[in-house]
């Protein structure tokens, strides 16, 4: 059976690319290898899908080239999408920061998803899975090759599948990355890349909790967030962190982790709003430095900390040097990590396609005419809140308007 455009990962940038090519006339296949659609969708924001952010910008994002977004984000944009959200009733708020959560659940999201393909003629295929890709050699009678709709070349890809075989002009990997194996992520899309010659930048788990490195045992303090700003390198972030049996997590570790390295420590600073040398040294208490601290951080979290680095003396007893000592550790507490939690508990793939061997207006490898990435399979990662849908949306209507 031959299609104008395959599209290989339903996800959000497949359906979205299907959409915008079928709008355009073109025939369309969508495969998955699931037994729905939009899986990370339907998980996503705790089930209510975090779907995009009203200020996104090209800063928000992560990339061997920082250039590369740009074009995409600027052809759709949130107000785009979320017109279409509104067109289909779907109710939803803004969190935080600019992140917008539907008020249902996360299904509404991708039914929407399905009607908008429904009416563009998208066909769809679940649980099948591709065998072999591979390019196309059939010929016309008389030597011309086979052409296109679009005036080019055409069959130039055959797929096997576990539900039958296909050609296509056009091939669009929208297969994701490495993150949340438990729905169905694989090196599918890398694996395709490196087939046909096309570079793939270093990939590891981000948007994800970080393991302290092994002197560190905070264990006991499990379950306990903080409102800290985080920082490594120029980067930093103000929100929560949140201490787990092994390390950090919370929002503004995820974020970090975009930017963390092995090696480099991390600055934590846990009371944000306070210089607490400046308010150590105008303190001539006799309270002990431990009922002090808790004013500022969670009692168990003052515990820890007079326990472990900090001793416990009354402050009017503490010389200049020592009142020092303890503010660095709750203004700049920090913190060296060994890992992160790992591909099963990371939202996002860091790395991916080297964007420098992909067209950014169209999506379309510079080597291979007629292979095309999207979402993120690609080296572009964006901030945790809505970031990455949106570079989902916006990558898959640029692809879409190409194919």
């Amino acid at each position: 059976m031959r299609y104008d455009t395959i599209i290989i990962g339903a996800g959000a940038a497949g359906l979205f690319c299907a959409i915008e090519a079928g709008k355009r006339g073109r025939k369309i296949l969508l495969i998955e290898h699931n037994s729905q659609v939009g899986r990370k969708i339907l998980i996503s924001g705790g089930g209510r899908c975090n779907f995009t952010n009203i200020s996104v910008q090209p800063e928000n994002f992560i990339s061997g080239n920082p250039h590369f977004c740009k074009s995409a984000l600027a052809r759709y944009t949130p107000h785009d999408f979320i017109e279409l959200v509104e067109k289909h009733g779907i109710k939803y708020y803004e969190k935080t920061l600019g992140q917008l959560f539907c008020r249902e659940r996360s299904h509404l999201i991708v039914d929407m998803l399905l009607q908008e393909c429904e009416k563009a003629g998208v066909e769809i295929l679940t649980d099948c899975s591709v065998k072999k890709v591979a390019p196309a050699s059939r010929r016309l009678s008389g030597g011309r090759p086979a052409r296109s709709n679009r005036g080019r070349p055409g069959h130039r890809f055959n797929i096997e599948s576990t539900k039958g075989s296909f050609t296509c002009d056009n091939l669009v990997i929208a297969t994701g990355g490495l993150s949340f194996p438990k729905v169905g992520a694989s090196s599918f899309g890398y694996d395709i890349a490196k087939q046909f010659g096309i570079n793939l930048t270093k990939t590891r788990p981000s948007l994800v909790s970080l393991r302290f490195n092994g002197g560190e045992d905070f264990s006991g303090l499990a379950g306990i967030s903080v409102d800290s700003e985080v920082k490594t390198g120029k980067i930093s972030f103000r929100e929560n962190i949140l201490f787990t049996h092994k390390g950090l997590s919370g929002p503004a570790i995820l974020q970090i982790s975009n930017y963390w390295k092995r090696n480099q420590p991390v600055s934590i600073n846990l009371i944000p709003e306070t210089d607490l040398f400046d308010v150590l040294t105008q303190t001539s208490s006799n309270h002990s430095i431990k009922n002090f601290l808790s004013k500022y951080v969670p009692s168990r979290v003052a515990d820890a900390f007079c326990g472990r680095y900090i001793p416990n003396e009354k402050i009017s007893e503490m010389a200049k040097k020592q009142r020092f000592d303890v503010a660095e550790m709750l203004n700049n507490w920090r913190v060296e990590f060994g890992d992160t939690e790992g591909w099963h508990k990371a939202e996002v793939t860091l790395g991916g396609v080297d964007t420098d061997e992909i067209s950014s207006q169209t999506m379309e490898s510079k080597k291979v005419e007629g292979l095309y990435f999207i979402g993120e399979v690609l080296d572009v990662t964006g901030w945790l809140g809505g970031y990455n849908f949106q570079w989902a949306w916006s990558s898959g209507f640029a692809c879409g308007q190409s194919v």
